[in-house]
C-alpha cells in the first residue's frame, strides 16, 4: 500500500517554488494530499483548496483579543483558514504516514490533523520575526509564533529550514536541531551565454514586496551608465499590486528598465539565462532579511549568470565559496553602484563559468540529500 502524506501550506501552492520542490520530493515516497490556496499542484494525488482570502492568522475580533491577552492556547487553529480546514475534517483522512507543516503558523493545524503521525516542520524563515516591521504583528503575532514554536517544535520528528544562520536561531531558542534544506532549485542543463561587449543586462526576479530594496535597485540602475539595463520579473505582493505600481512609477522615463511578465518557477532559470547579472540588494531591516538565502539566488546560479548582492551574510558565504559575483561594501546606493561600475565582459564571463561549476552542488538534489535520508527513515517501509 502506498504511503499517505499530507502537506499543509497556507499559500498558493501551485506557484510556491519551495513547496512545489518539497512535493516533488514527497511524491517519490508516497501519495501526497495538499492543503492550501489555489489550484492543485501537479504532483499532488489530491488537493483540498482553501477558499481564497481566508486569513491564515487569528485576525477576527475575538482572535485579536485573545492574542492581545496572550491567550495563546485558546488561539490555536483559530485563524479563518485553519477553521475552514477543520470543518472539512470528516473529508480528510486521519491515517497519515507523515504530515508536513510549512511554516510555524500551521504547526497547530498539522498536529491537530496528524493523529499521532510524525510531523515534519519545514520553516521557511525565522518565524518570531516574520513581519516585525509591522507594529501590530510585532505586538500581537510574534508572541504567538514563539508559543507555537515552543509548544510544537520539540514534538516534531523532523525540522528543516533555509539557511545556517536561521537554523542556529531555532537551535538556540527552541532546542531543536534543524536540517538545512536551502531554496535551491533543480539542476538545469543550461549553456553559459558569453557576455556581449560592454553592455550589461541586469535582471531581478521575485515578488513586488516593500522592504526588499527594489526602489533603490531601480534608482541605482537609473544612475548607472547607459550600458546597464534592468529587467524585472515581478509577481504582485499581497497588497493587490500597489507596490508593483509604485515601482513602475519610479522607473518612468528610463527606457533601460523594463517590467516583464512573471514566468513559472520551473521556467525561470532558462528565461534568466539570456541576461548577464542577477541583482538582489535586500537591506538587513530585520533578521529574515539579514539571513536570507532566497530562491532567486539559486535561480541565478542555474541560469549561469553572475550575481550582485549586498553584504547579506548567508548569500555572501555561498557567493564567495563559489566565486559567483560581487558584494557591495554596504547597502548605500553609492556602494551598490560602485560594485557594478567597473564590471566588464571578462569579469562577467568568469562569474558565469563559476555558476556553471556551482550548478550541480547548489542544485536541489544535492542540497536535499540529508533531508531525503531522514524522511526515508521516518516513513514505513
Amino acid at each position: 500500500m502506498a504511503r499517505k502524506i499530507l502537506c499543509i501550506s497556507l499559500t498558493p501552492i501551485h506557484r510556491d517554488a519551495r513547496v512545489l520542490r518539497q512535493i516533488a520530493l514527497l511524491a517519490e515516497m508516497g501519495e501526497v494530499t495538499t492543503i492550501g490556496f489555489g489550484d492543485a499542484p501537479k504532483l499532488a494525488t489530491a488537493h483540498i483548496r482553501v477558499p481564497d482570502g481566508l486569513a491564515t492568522l487569528p485576525q477576527t475580533p475575538a482572535g485579536v483579543l485573545r492574542l492581545a491577552l496572550r491567550m495563546h492556547a485558546a488561539s490555536e487553529c483559530s485563524s479563518p483558514a485553519a477553521g475552514w480546514v477543520l470543518k472539512q475534517r470528516e473529508n480528510i483522512a486521519s491515517d497519515w504516514d507523515l504530515v508536513v507543516a510549512n511554516d510555524a503558523r500551521v504547526l497547530d493545524l498539522a498536529f491537530s490533523l496528524a493523529g499521532g503521525s510524525p510531523v515534519w516542520a519545514d520553516l521557511h524563515e525565522w518565524a518570531p520575526e516574520e513581519r516585525t516591521h509591522v507594529l501590530s504583528w510585532r505586538l500581537l503575532v510574534a508572541p504567538f509564533m514563539v508559543y507555537l514554536c515552543r509548544t510544537y517544535l520539540r514534538r516534531t520528528s523532523l525540522v528543516t529550514t533555509v539557511s545556517r544562520g536561521i537554523a542556529e536561531l531555532y537551535r538556540e531558542h527552541f532546542g531543536v536541531e534543524p536540517l538545512l534544506m536551502t531554496n535551491a532549485g533543480p539542476f538545469q542543463d543550461i549553456a553559459v551565454r558569453p557576455s556581449q561587449g560592454d553592455a550589461i543586462a541586469c535582471v531581478h526576479s521575485g515578488a513586488a514586496i516593500g522592504g526588499r530594496g527594489l526602489e533603490t535597485m531601480i534608482q541605482v540602475v537609473k544612475d548607472l551608465p547607459e550600458r546597464f539595463t534592468l529587467d524585472l520579473f515581478l509577481v504582485p505582493g499581497g497588497d493587490g499590486g500597489a507596490h508593483l505600481r509604485e515601482l513602475q512609477r519610479a522607473a518612468e522615463g528610463c527606457d533601460r528598465i523594463r517590467f516583464r511578465d512573471p514566468v513559472a518557477p520551473s521556467e525561470l532559470p532558462r528565461t534568466l539565462s539570456s541576461f548577464d547579472l542577477g541583482l538582489f540588494w535586500i537591506p538587513p531591516t530585520h533578521t529574515n532579511a539579514r539571513l536570507t538565502l532566497p530562491n532567486k539566488f539559486f535561480d541565478y546560479v542555474q541560469a549561469r549568470i553572475g550575481i550582485a548582492i549586498g553584504p547579506s551574510e548567508e548569500m555572501v558565504r555561498e557567493l564567495r565559496e563559489y566565486g559567483l559575483g560581487v558584494v557591495s561594501r554596504s547597502f548605500d546606493p553609492k556602494d551598490l553602484a560602485d560594485s557594478l561600475r567597473d564590471l566588464d565582459a571578462d569579469k562577467l564571463d568568469s562569474f558565469k563559468r563559476a555558476a556553471d561549476r556551482a550548478a550541480e552542488p547548489l542544485s536541489f538534489s544535492a542540497q536535499v540529500s540529508g533531508v531525503k535520508h531522514a524522511l526515508q527513515a521516518l516513513l514505513p517501509r
